[in-house]
């Protein structure tokens, strides 16, 4: 049976695939029928050729799960986000959260002085007329 599967590339802790069609009974990283394209999940790049891709699906190739949603982003021009910019974008946006929540708490605070120091000075002015 012939598949259409990522074979792993890149650095340790840094993948990169190839999408490759394959014998299913070769290993992972073993030998490939053709290569198709690639994908790199860290920097949201992939490249794939739908003519080749669709030409191996109508002779039988089944693609696996990822290649799957890889073919239908690239029939449908739908982009994809890398992991790391994810974690980027949500730890900025977090970020900011934070320094909104801390300057409202810091107005209030301020806020709460301002209002405490009044009434201590009315209060004063109370007992000193009274």
């Amino acid at each position: 049976m012939v598949k259409i599967r990522l074979k792993r590339t890149g650095k340790k802790n840094s993948p990169c695939y190839r999408i490759v069609v394959a014998d299913s009974r070769s290993p992972r990283d073993g030998k490939n029928i053709e290569v198709i394209g690639f994908y790199d999940p860290i920097n949201a790049q992939e490249k794939l050729d739908v003519e080749r891709a669709d030409y191996w699906v109508s002779n039988g190739a089944q693609p696996s799960s990822t290649v799957s949603d890889i073919i239908r982003r690239a029939k449908t021009g739908e982009s994809t986000s890398g992991k790391k910019s994810e974690i980027r974008d949500n730890a900025a946006k977090a970020a900011a959260e934070a320094k909104a929540k801390a300057e409202a708490e810091a107005a209030a605070e301020k806020k709460a002085a301002e209002s405490a120091e009044k009434a201590a000075a009315e209060e004063t002015a109370e007992t000193s007329e009274g």
